[in-house]
Order: structure tokens, then sequence, then C-alpha cells
């Protein structure tokens, strides 16, 4: 087997910690196809509910597969089938069936519970309505060997309606490289289609390649899988949608594998019924992808998962100054954000204090402010990460955001794909202090390759893997609008009466804007009807123009002698 990378430090896996900038894994050098040595150990984890027929077909193309089959386990994932399902007489040696717990139903259950029953390294989940191309599973974990923080997409195409070969059919195809044959046609999702030519399959696509995360047929590390917390088991759609964003969060690459062919038989739901799916996973996905922007539209409400995750020192700072800084960063254009203050609040007494003479009086106050506001929280200590909010931002109490600071931020890191933004605030003996504004893959992708945690060793080695994997930047904070809390703005106004105010401008612009058109017409009509008034005064009694003659003048007389 051949790899290639920036980095060829062993994870305990023995895969090699190759380095990977953005979704660039281009410079990674998969083996061909059956000239390598296979080691690490897969399962394959099936979510089925009330498909028997399609289940057989399934596992039939499972039972051809090339990869070795005593790497290879099935999990088939019963979601409370009735009758309930049973493993046919063609699939994989060692094929398991369970069930969803009693009680529970669902894809995001079936899916978890499939995973939790998985004994391999990688984890590989394919739709009980798939078959697989013989070499399917081998072209995703060909990856996997180079690479311990790959998330591998195989090559879905969708059949026409109505092609339902028998098990026996597809195991013969599928041993003999020719499955396609059982179709008429095949055919990928066209939107898929296109995503994958405007990113060079992906390796443009940066953090958002995730979208293309499907359950159809996607593998995925076990240690991955369980550092972005698993299957969302609360969601019946859409959960490879979120799952696939909270992968990226925990550093993931997204690999899509043109070898790694399956046909899904016939037409996906999301092709029949796109509209009412959207409908659907749009009223869920907001409050847990943060960034689908274009469902985040409402100005005041607050989602589960903030854009940004703001982390506040108080440090020795003065309640007045705090509170100029947690404000700054809860009235600031871009709303969705979240605020935690980390000081030593354990060491507040519960019990009967003075109101005014207390020791920790400015901490108590700050306490007292924000205990009731849902988008702050305490903490002794600075949170090891902010996932799986997409970024955060931390800075010493006594700093005020203006009003655009952490929009344009975040917009200066998103258009360049930034991973760290440094906005240098001030310079003593100490050193220089900034606000940092960090991309959460971004540091998960760092500590990944070089064995830190995100938010450990914040000057090391972590800073540097980041800067080599995504960039960063130092800025002036001053330039994006942060000043010190006695020389900013104060926070006060109503975002609802700006608005308002706002529409009423642009009413009052659109009327005079009209009034200025009419003005104009009538300028116009002035100018037309002058020019014919000249013309006139020109024509003659016969109607011919009277031909135009200079002025004579009668030449002077000279002087007399």
């Amino acid at each position: 087997m051949s790899g290639a990378g920036h980095g060829d430090l062993a994870g305990r896996s023995g895969v090699p910690r190759a380095e990977v900038g953005q979704n660039d894994y281009g410079p990674l050098l998969p083996p061909d196809l059956g000239r390598w040595e296979p080691r690490l150990r897969v399962s394959v984890v099936i979510p089925a509910y009330d498909c028997q027929d399609a289940l057989d077909r399934t596992l039939a193309s499972l039972a051809a597969q090339t990869y070795p089959a005593h790497l290879m386990g099935v999990v088939v994932v019963d979601d409370g089938s009735e009758p309930p399902l049973r493993v046919p007489e063609i699939t994989p040696a060692g094929t398991r069936l369970v069930r969803v717990p009693e009680g529970r139903w669902g894809r995001g259950w079936a899916r978890q519970t499939g995973a939790e029953a998985a004994a391999g390294d990688i984890l590989h989940w394919v739709d009980s309505d798939m078959i697989l191309d013989r070499e399917h599973v081998e072209a995703h974990m060909r990856w996997h060997h180079l690479l311990p923080y790959a998330v591998v997409m195989g090559d879905v195409r969708f059949t026409p309606d109505g092609t339902r070969p028998r098990a026996g059919e597809v195991l013969s195809a599928v041993e003999a490289g020719d499955a396609e044959r059982l179709f008429d046609g095949s055919a990928p999702h066209e939107w898929r289609a296109g995503v994958l030519a405007e990113t060079r399959w992906l390796r443009d696509a940066g953090t958002g390649a995730y979208r293309l995360h499907s359950g159809a047929s996607t593998s995925v590390p076990v240690a991955l899988l369980r550092s972005a917390g698993g299957v969302n088991t609360a969601l019946n759609m859409g959960e490879d949608t979120d799952l696939g964003f909270r992968l990226a969060q925990a550093g993931a690459v997204f690999i899509p594998d043109p070898q790694a062919r399956g046909w899904h038989l016939g037409p996906s739901t999301v092709m029949l019924r796109e509209k009412e799916v959207h409908r659907h996973n749009w009223s869920v996905l907001p409050d847990l992808i943060p960034d689908l922007r274009w469902l985040r539209t409402h100005p005041r409400r607050t989602w589960l998962v903030p854009y940004v995750h703001v982390v506040v020192d108080v440090g020795g700072a003065r309640y007045e100054d705090v509170r100029a800084s947690v404000d700054s960063a809860l009235a600031g254009t871009l709303v969705d954000v979240a605020v935690t203050v980390v000081g030593p609040w354990a060491r507040l007494p519960a019990g009967r204090h003075p109101s005014l003479d207390e020791p920790l009086l400015d901490l108590r106050l700050v306490h007292n402010l924000y205990a009731h506001e849902p988008r702050v929280s305490f903490a002794e200590e600075a949170p090891a990460g902010s996932a799986p909010a997409p970024f955060r931002l931390t800075f010493p109490a006594g700093w005020a955001l203006g009003a655009d600071s952490l929009a344009e931020l975040v917009k200066l890191a998103e258009s360049e794909g930034y991973g760290l933004l440094s906005a240098v605030l001030d310079e003593g003996a100490d050193g220089v202090r900034a606000a940092r504004l960090e991309r959460t893959a971004a540091f998960a992708r760092a500590a990944l390759v070089t064995g830190g945690t995100p938010g450990g060793d914040i000057d090391g080695d972590i800073d540097d893997a980041v800067h080599r994997l995504f960039g960063s930047l130092w800025v002036s904070a001053a330039e994006f609008g942060v000043a010190t809390a006695g020389e900013a703005e104060p926070v006060a106004g109503d975002p609802a009466k700006w608005r308002a105010e706002s529409t009423r401008w642009k009413r009052e612009a659109e009327r005079l804007r009209g009034e200025v058109e009419s003005l104009r017409a009538e300028t116009e009509r002035l100018r037309t009807e002058a020019g014919h008034s000249r013309d006139e005064r020109r024509r003659g009694p016969l109607g011919g123009i009277i031909p135009t003659t200079r002025r004579q003048t009668a030449p002077r007389r000279g002087k007399s002698g």
C-alpha cells in the first residue's frame, strides 16, 4: 500500500497522522483496489424497517465483497418491524441482527443502536435499499488506512423505479463484477453531482464539505464518531446531515470515492418529495447547524447551538468592565452567540454574607446580573473546546466589542478559510494581549494531527498546526471596532425600533424616489413643449421656415477733419 501526507506521526491505531489542510485530500495516494493489504476491521451497519426483500438484496451484495471476510462484520438494526426482520440465507458470515430498544424508534435510534453494537475500527453505514459493487467496502477502507479522521462517502446512483432483482441474482452479478446489468440504467443525484463538479470532488469545499454526508453509504472511524457525540437519537430525518456537521467540527475530512459504487433501488425520498422533506428538516436543523445561515433569519430568537461561543475571562476586573464586555457580545449584529464567563464562582459563599461589603462583591454582581440570561453560562475554567459551535472568541474582561466586530471577524475567517484570527488589543510588559477567534474544526483537526487537545497549548503545537492546515492571521482589534470598556459606546437601543425606523426611512425613500421620477417626467414634458414653441415661432404664414439673418449694423462714420 502506498500513502502520502505532510506528516507521518503514527497514531495509536497505527494509521499515519497525515496532515490534510481544509478538505483537500489530494496529497493522499490511495492504493489500487486489490493491490494492498488491509488490517483494519469494519462493521457494516444497516438500519432497516419493514423491508425484508430489500434487505435480502443488500446483504447478498455484501456477501460478495472483496474486503477480507475476517475483517468485516455486519449488523442489521431492526427498527421495530412487524413481523420482525430475519437474517436471510445469502448473507455475510457472522451477520448479527439487533433491535432498537423497546419504546424507541426512528432512524436516529436505529443508527446509534447499530453504532453501539459495532465491533470494528471503522463503522460503515449502508441503507437497506442499496446494492453495493463488489469492491465497495474495499474502496472505502483504503482511505481509512491512510487517514484516521477520514469520512468516506460512496458513489451512489439511483435506478429506475421498479427494479427488483432476487437475492440470488444480486449475488451472482456482484461476484462477477457486473452488478450494473441488474438495472435498466442509473444516474447520480443531480445536486450532488453539481457540488462535486464545482468543488473538485470536495477538495475545494472547505469546512462545508459535510453537506454531502449521507447515510446511504458512508464510513467513519468509530473513535471519530464518538468524539462527535454519536448519532442524534431524537432525529428521524436529517440525522445524517446533523452528524456530518458535528463530524466536521470534530476535525473530519470528507472524501467522496467514485470507485465505491453503489445503487439505490428507485429514487430516494428527497428526490420524490423534496419540498416536503425540506419543510420537515428545516424546522429542526436550524437549531442544530449554525452553518445553515439562511435558515436563521429571525433577529431575536435563541438557538440551541450558537454560531459563536464567546468566552470572557473575568480575571480581576470590576463588575462594570465585565458587564461592558458581556453586554457587547450579546448586543452585536451577529445575534446567535452564547457567552461563558470564566471566574472563581465556587468561592462565592452560599450562606449569609454582607450585601455591600462582600470581599468578592464584583464577582457576586456579575453572577446576579446574568444568572437568568439563557445565553450566558458560568465556568471556573475556559472550556477545552466549543463544539459543535463553529467558532469561539476569547478575550479578557474590560474590552468591548463594537456592534459589527464579531460579525466582521467571522466574515473574514469564513471568506478566507482561516482557522485562527488574533486581534491585538494592547501590548505590555507581559507581552501582547489579543482576542482570539478560533475555528472549531481547525483546532480539532490540529489536535488530531499533533496528538494534543483543542484549547490546550494555545501557544504551541496546536496553533502552529492550525496555521499550516487552515491559515491564521494577526489583525488590529481597533480596526474591527474593539475598544476598552471606558471608551466603547454604551450598549443601548432596541433593535426592533431600529428596524421599524429603517422601514419608515425605506418607505420615505421610495416616496421621494417616486416624486423625483414625476418631476423628471414633468421636466421632459416641459422641455418638449418648449422645443415645439420655438419651431412654431420660426414658421412663416405658409408654414415655411423663416430664414434667420444676422442683424446688420451701420458702419461707423469716421471723424471729420
